[in-house]
């Protein structure tokens, strides 16, 4: 049976890519060999912060503040064709301060938001204490910025592959993808069922995007793993108003008072282990931030390993050598956060209209 497009990985950016392409009448096809969401995604707290290490004149800022623009259009349209209520929040972050060289970096942030005219604002002790009256008294100033939000991860990818469906898009689990043969007609994707054919693919199969043979390429895409562990704690009484970030750890915290902890950044392979060292290490830079969180009880531990390139950018566009190969992967920290403009970069191109935007990210410049 001939598909139009197979998308290969069911996480957030290829059910994002299935939905999209799925709304524009494409016969779409995701094949993955684990259940939906269960790569990266499983360990993102879906925080929506381009700005919090903003750096001017960097494509990732571009391409992640224009997909933060899209977001609000985004949620609406999935809660509709979903009929799924996912959480969804732009009550903005807080940012810490600690000590003078955080300070220095936020003031450095704030002079960027400024000359792009996003509202943020930069509050002294006295301040930050009474905007959170949970935070640590060592907190020096903070930085707050009022656009940024969090959306759930876990619901969002459920919900985009629902929405995907009920557009037609198929979803094949328990299938790996080994090999992909190109050709100007069609692809064959040979997968440990069997192969299968169709006009296009997309490979948005994360930390594993690089184990996909493309026939004809002598580079693999190097894409590598970044382990990221995450706590699901419950606080006592009263409980943070936003997102709340520091050099060490960021906090979300949900309206039934629990907060999600995270990250770390573990150079660890292909090792999905949650690690006593990980936990104590979030667990300490959580009760620091706010010393409140040691009566919290830990509901659980999640781990997910994020897609990472050696210049820190994804990779989206169509092969140099093979237009019918298009990539969708290497998001690392940002897959949430980028996917409604991956989704629509992906489909536009597989239209043949390429945004300027790709340029930066394009597969060619690892050779693919």
């Amino acid at each position: 049976m001939n598909r139009d497009v197979i998308v290969v990985g069911a996480g957030v950016i290829g059910c994002a890519v299935a939905w999209e392409l799925a709304r524009r009448g494409v016969p779409v096809e995701i094949v993955d060999d684990r259940p939906v969401g269960m790569g990266a995604t499983q360990a993102s707290a879906g925080v929506l912060a381009p700005y919090i290490e903003a750096r001017e004149g960097s494509p990732l800022l571009d391409l992640t503040t224009r997909s933060l623009d899209l977001y609000e259009n985004f949620m609406t349209r999935l809660r509709s064709e979903s009929g799924i209520n996912v959480p969804y929040r732009r009550t903005g972050t807080i940012e810490v301060a600690f000590d003078d060289d955080d300070v220095l970096a936020m003031r450095t942030t704030l002079d960027v938001l400024s000359r792009r005219g996003v509202t943020a604002r930069m509050l002294d002790a006295a301040e930050t204490a009474a905007e959170e009256p949970l935070l640590s008294k060592h907190a020096i100033a903070s930085l707050v910025i009022y656009d940024h939000g969090f959306v759930a991860a876990g619901e969002l990818t459920r919900a985009l592959v629902t929405a995907a469906r009920r557009h037609g898009a198929q979803l094949v689990e328990q299938t790996r993808v080994r090999r992909i043969i190109a050709s100007p007609q069609d692809v064959t994707v040979e997968t440990d069922r069997g192969s299968l054919t169709a006009n296009a693919v997309v490979i948005a199969a994360g930390s594993w995007s690089g184990e996909i043979i493309v026939a004809g390429f002598a580079a693999r895409l190097p894409v590598r793993p970044v382990r990221g562990q995450l706590l699901y704690a419950a606080l006592e009484g009263a409980s943070l108003r936003r997102v709340t970030w520091s050099s060490r750890c960021y906090m979300v915290p949900w309206d039934d008072g629990t907060v999600l902890v995270g990250a770390t950044v573990e150079e660890a392979g292909f090792d999905e282990r949650v690690t006593f060292a990980g936990v104590r290490d979030l667990i300490d830079a959580a009760c620091d931030l706010v010393p409140h969180a040691w009566a919290a009880a830990l509901r659980g531990t999640r781990v997910g390993l994020r897609p990472a390139t050696s210049d820190d950018l994804p990779v989206i566009g169509p092969s140099s050598g093979a237009a019918n190969v298009i990539y969708a992967t290497g998001h690392y920290r940002n897959g949430i956060l980028l996917a409604p403009l991956t989704a629509q970069l992906v489909a536009d191109a597989l239209e043949n209209r390429l945004d300027p935007m790709l340029a930066p990210v394009s597969p060619a410049r690892f050779g693919l």
